[in-house]
C-alpha cells in the first residue's frame, strides 16, 4: 500500500526530484547533506508508494501523483477475495423464528438461504426478518422461502470483482451485504459474503497504511 503520509525529509526528497529529476541518489544525498545510506530508506519508500520513480542509470524522477491518486490507485486493484468473510447460511425450510435465532447468534445483518443441494436460492435481511415478525403469523412454522428476496432480483459478485464496484452495487441496491457466488452447472454455491464492514476495513487499512511498504 502506498504511504500517503509522508514525513518532512521524504517530502523534502520529493520536491527536489519534482524539481530536477531525473536525479540520482547520490545529487538528492548531496543536496541535503546525507549519506546515500542515510537516504536509501526514504527513497525505497517513496518509490514503493508511487510518489518517485526509478530507472537504470538514469536516476529518480517524480510521477506526478499526488496521495489521494496514489490512494485511489491502490483502491483499484483490492479484489473482493482480500477482505471476505466467512458466508452464514440457512436452509430455505428453517422458520422465521430459527432465522432470526442464527442471525443474532451469528452476529450478523444478513443470511445467504440455500436449497438441499447447498445452491443460493435467497437472502434475507434484518428488514425481512422484523417485517415477518411484526406481522401476525406464527414465527416457528413459517418457512423463510415465504418471505425471502429470491432470484433474480439477488444481487451477487465474485472473489476476482473489484472492491470499489461491489462498493457501488450496496450503495445503488441499498443493501447491508452480497453473497460471493462461485458458479456450477447445478447453481450457485456461496462461498463467501461481502458486507459494508468488510469495505469500511479495506478503506481504513488502506488509508492509515499501518503495514508500511
Amino acid at each position: 500500500m502506498n504511504q500517503i503520509e509522508l514525513n518532512k525529509r521524504q517530502e523534502t526528497i520529493v520536491q527536489i526530484v519534482k524539481d530536477n529529476g531525473p536525479i540520482t541518489g547520490e545529487q538528492i544525498a548531496e543536496r541535503l547533506n546525507l549519506t546515500r545510506a542515510t537516504l536509501r530508506p526514504d527513497l525505497a519508500i517513496l518509490t514503493m508508494a508511487g510518489f518517485l520513480d526509478a530507472r537504470p542509470r538514469v536516476g529518480y524522477f517524480y510521477t506526478g501523483k499526488s496521495g489521494t491518486q496514489l490512494l485511489s490507485e491502490n483502491l483499484l486493484k483490492i479484489q473482493v477475495k482480500d477482505y471476505q468473510s466467512i458466508p452464514v447460511v440457512v436452509h430455505e425450510n428453517v422458520s422465521v423464528y430459527d432465522a432470526i435465532c442464527t442471525m443474532f447468534l451469528e452476529d450478523v445483518g444478513t443470511l445467504f438461504v440455500v436449497d438441499r443441494a447447498s445452491h443460493l436460492v435467497g437472502v434475507l435481511s434484518r428488514k425481512d426478518l422484523l417485517r415477518a415478525s411484526i406481522g401476525k403469523q406464527e414465527l416457528t412454522t413459517l418457512p423463510v422461502n415465504i418471505i425471502m428476496t429470491r432470484m433474480p432480483n439477488i444481487t451477487v459478485c465474485e472473489k476476482d470483482d473489484l472492491l470499489v464496484d461491489v462498493g457501488l452495487k450496496l450503495i445503488e441496491k441499498q443493501i447491508d451485504a452480497v453473497p460471493i457466488i462461485r458458479e456450477t452447472t447445478e447453481g450457485l454455491e456461496v462461498v463467501g459474503r461481502l458486507t459494508k464492514t468488510n469495505i469500511t476495513k479495506a478503506f481504513v487499512e488502506l488509508a492509515s497504511n499501518e503495514n508500511g511498504p
